[in-house]
């Protein structure tokens, strides 16, 4: 037996369904990963936001409307 790509690589067809799967199923791990990350986000700067004091925020927002 002598040693061929054939022999250790055989190629086989892949549906189309199959490929649509992986596609769709690394498309909703990223989606999953971006919104794990925009929420862990989001918490951290309410937190931030939280523990300004009540004036020092007041102030910022009187200065905006300018």
């Amino acid at each position: 037996m002598t040693a061929t790509k054939d022999v250790f690589f055989k190629p086989t067809k892949v549906s189309a369904q199959a490929k649509a799967e992986l596609t769709t199923s690394a498309a909703r791990d990223i989606l999953a990963a971006e919104t794990a990350a925009r929420h862990k986000k989001t918490e951290k700067l309410r937190a931030l936001r939280m523990a300004q004091p009540v004036a020092e925020v007041q102030r910022k927002i009187k200065t905006k409307k300018r």
